[in-house]
């Protein structure tokens, strides 16, 4: 099981992804239960992603089971031993599974979402000057709303890598 991340919600869509995740060990606990459980009963070979979400009551809620790598695990391809697709294709295959925990004490995520600025592939080079920061754009047709990519920066301290994700993630969709 990867850790239990923290998402960032805007207008129904997932922004940014944050790890450390639930500040709540105890609930943390019961999601990554939750997931398992599920996992197990319905026999999954690969990844499952279990978007759960924790009420004000602090039931624990799912919103949305995906049998395939999902957008709330990109941050694996830096950020863990071993990234959710590598993963998948060993679940799938039924060869043994890689190491799940996180590389760095912290790592942040933030999608890019296009704007009316068009496609964020010409404002790359305004982010590949930081070795920190690492853009993945997904080569989709842009549109205003759609994702696009995403960026992952991974550290120590979670506030100061969450600004340089969100700072690029803005830069790309042309927002900065």
């Amino acid at each position: 099981v990867y850790p239990v991340v923290r998402t960032v919600q805007s207008d129904g869509m997932c922004v940014e992804v944050l790890l450390p995740g639930a500040p709540d060990r105890e609930a943390s606990g019961r999601a990554a239960s939750n997931a398992v459980a599920v996992a197990q009963t319905l026999g999954v070979s690969g990844v499952l992603a279990l978007e759960q979400f924790v009420s004000s009551d602090g039931r624990i809620l799912v919103n949305e089971l995906a049998l395939r790598p999902h957008n709330t695990a990109h941050w694996t391809i830096e950020g863990a031993e071993t990234s959710q697709f590598e993963n998948h294709i060993r679940g799938v295959l039924d060869l043994p599974l890689g190491r799940t925990e996180r590389t760095f004490s912290a790592v942040a995520m933030a999608n890019v979402v296009g704007t009316e600025a068009g496609d964020p592939a010409h404002r790359l080079p305004l982010v590949l000057g930081n070795p920190t920061v690492h853009p993945h754009l997904y080569g989709k047709a842009w549109r205003p709303g759609r994702k696009l990519g995403h960026v992952t920066v991974c550290g120590d301290d979670l506030q100061k890598i969450r600004r340089l994700a969100v700072d690029a993630a803005a830069i790309l969709a042309g927002d900065a």
